[in-house]
């Protein structure tokens, strides 16, 4: 214990500021060049003092919660938010200079690294850590109780819930289900409104309007201009997602009667999701009953005895046949694969770096289906991400943005397809559905990635009118379902009360993580997957396209990946994909043939939504 209390503050003593330079007459001095190179190398050893001190408690509390864990990650985030806006503050003193590039680009970076930044006044940053590991942990312990199917109650978790979600079909049950798990987030308001105001404060203090502009600054644009581009690329994807809403709702209404209109927004908790976010989980109502696919993957997956180790060092193997170096060790030490029995763990799936070198690590809480069979490929693509990148600088070991981070395992997830789990041994070759059955392989896809796409546009849209104060706190709800019916044509099963919470019964509000990286990340694995699919000289259609196995791909690949954030994100996009501008015509070309099926399928319909 005396070793681990010494060590710790060893840390904070290294993490300490500086003095500013003076003249002779008391006025500070002008800063330098050199200065800023000085403050760089400062920062940048303080980073890797810190992050690896701080990623470590980070771990502990979020595979065993307890009261001593929360307390010291809320002890940590608080020592974290004072040394990153200590940083970006000081990096404000270089804003005039002419510098080098690399040097100006890792001052900018400093300056924006934060999420919710607290300011300098006293007691600030310890309010802002509490009110955060608060919020993260209403969520992470949320338990709602229901009577089973012989009117017992039982005590359900989050994890467990969705997964009777995508299982459940009585209407009834269903709506207790989802109105259940936001009486949990209730409990945030109060606190999340606290915490936007300190937040916005900070922002103000970093010279950003609100939390809202310096979210959007971190994507090398201007914010304004930023907010455009993502409804530039919204407008080119958006009429797919009209089409398939228009058609998953009319074969719903068939199933569910009056419980779907005919003609309106879908109900929210009959799509086979906690949050309506994607609905694979209905496909057994809206797949073509002729030409079908042929198996099912969670099905073969439980009848081989899967474990959830041999579902990893299946994802491992797919990035090992690209030519990159297989995970050491300590990943299969060190990582959680499975939900303990013996205590309350952060399920919702991440990837973990945890010394900035090569402590990788993924946490989840594996189920044998072909969702987490998905799912693991794309942690996996940010833990090879973050090795990649673990020899540059620690300013610079991120994504190119942070749709990057995200794009590169569902990037990889594509390659999924019948052929690739041929040579896997999960299929026969007598299995490999036929090209009749492509509209099913492409609907099923779509019921995720393309159902998806407005939700990852509308959180941080809600989010940026919160953080700028364009909604107040009595109407973040309201707000929010005005948000979902517009984008997402989704509505809740019940009025909900006016002192709700629904967007916190989301982990990424809760937690903080901005979510546009998802909505962009969905826009950039296509591009991705249409540029290697090239490279590796496959001449078919693209969604029965596997890059399993394609050295020729892995090598600029792996490229792209070490070049992490040390230059502006159209270069390093260009670096692989060809062009400096994402661009929704990747995925439209992906599902072009469904697209045809669908208006086929939708004549005679109205389409849209009140």
């Amino acid at each position: 214990m005396k070793a681990a209390l010494i060590s710790i503050l060893a840390l904070a003593l290294a993490c300490g500021g500086t003095t500013t330079p003076v003249q002779s007459g008391g006025e500070e001095a002008p800063p330098t060049a050199s200065d800023a190179e000085a403050f760089v190398a400062r920062v940048e050893q303080e980073m890797l003092d810190f992050n690896e001190f701080a990623s470590r408690t980070a771990w502990v509390r979020a595979t065993n919660i307890t009261y001593d864990t929360n307390w010291l990650v809320e002890r940590m985030s608080a020592e974290s938010t004072r040394l990153s806006v200590a940083w970006a503050n000081e990096a404000k003193r270089f804003n005039d200079l002419e510098l080098p590039a690399e040097l100006r680009r890792k001052i900018e970076l400093i300056k924006r690294s934060i999420t919710m930044p607290a300011p300098t006044r006293d007691g600030a940053a310890d309010e802002l850590a509490s009110i955060t590991t608060e919020l993260a942990s209403i969520y992470s312990t949320g338990r709602i109780t229901m009577n089973d199917a012989e009117g017992n109650p039982e005590e359900l978790t989050l994890d467990e819930l969705e997964v009777r979600m995508g299982t459940e079909r009585d209407p009834a049950r269903l709506q207790e289900m989802w109105v259940k798990w936001r009486e949990v987030s209730t409990a945030m308001r109060q606190s999340y409104a606290r915490m936007v105001d300190i937040a916005n404060e900070g922002a103000s203090e970093l010279g950003f309007a609100n939390v809202r502009d310096l979210w959007l600054s971190k994507y090398d644009m201007e914010p304004d201009a930023m907010a455009e581009e993502v409804d530039r690329l919204w407008s080119q994807v958006a009429p797919l997602y009209e089409q398939l809403h228009c058609y998953v709702r009319a074969e719903l209404h068939d199933h569910y009667g009056d419980a779907i209109s005919e003609s309106g927004p879908l109900r929210a908790d009959l799509m086979g999701n906690m949050w309506a976010q994607t609905w694979g989980n209905t496909s057994g109502f809206v797949l073509p009953e002729e030409g079908g696919v042929s198996y099912d993957l969670t099905e073969i997956l439980v009848e081989r005895n899967t474990t959830p180790e041999q579902m990893v060092r299946t994802g491992e193997a797919f990035f090992t046949s690209l030519g990159l170096p297989a995970l050491p060790d300590t990943f299969w030490e060190r990582s959680q694969f499975t939900r303990p029995r013996d205590r309350d763990v952060v399920c919702h799936a991440s990837a973990w770096d945890l010394d900035d070198v090569d402590d990788l690590r993924i946490k989840m809480c594996i189920r044998i289906n072909s969702e987490d069979f998905q799912t693991v490929h794309h942690e996996l693509g940010h833990n090879y991400y973050q090795r990649a990148y673990a020899g540059i600088s620690p300013i610079f070991r991120t994504g190119a943005h942070d749709g990057f981070h995200e794009a590169i395992g569902d990037f990889i997830a594509l390659s999924v397809t019948p052929e690739y789990l041929v040579q896997l041994d999960l299929l026969e070759e007598e299995q490999l559905p036929p090209a009749s059955a492509d509209v099913s392989l492409l609907l099923q896809q779509a019921l995720d990635k393309i159902a998806f796409l407005p939700f990852g546009l509308l959180i941080d849209k809600w989010r940026w009118e919160v953080f700028s104060g364009a909604v107040e706190p009595t109407g973040y709800n309201r707000r929010w379902w005005e948000l979902r019916r517009q984008y997402q044509g989704i509505v809740p099963p019940v009025e909900r009360p006016a002192d709700a919470f629904d967007p916190g019964a989301k982990y990424h509000v809760a937690n903080n993580v901005p979510y546009l990286r998802y909505f962009l990340s969905f826009i950039l694995q296509f591009q991705f997957h249409q540029r290697a699919c090239e490279i590796a000289g496959w001449d078919g259609p693209l969604h029965r396209c596997s890059i399993y196995g394609s050295q020729s791909v892995g090598e600029p690949f792996g490229r792209m990946l070490a070049l992490g954030a040390s230059q502006p994100w159209p270069e390093t996009l260009e670096a692989f994909a060809g062009t400096r501008q994402m661009d929704g015509s990747s995925l439209v070309a992906y599902f072009a043939p469904l697209m045809e099926w669908l208006r086929t399928q939708n004549e005679g319909r109205t389409c849209g939504w009140q």
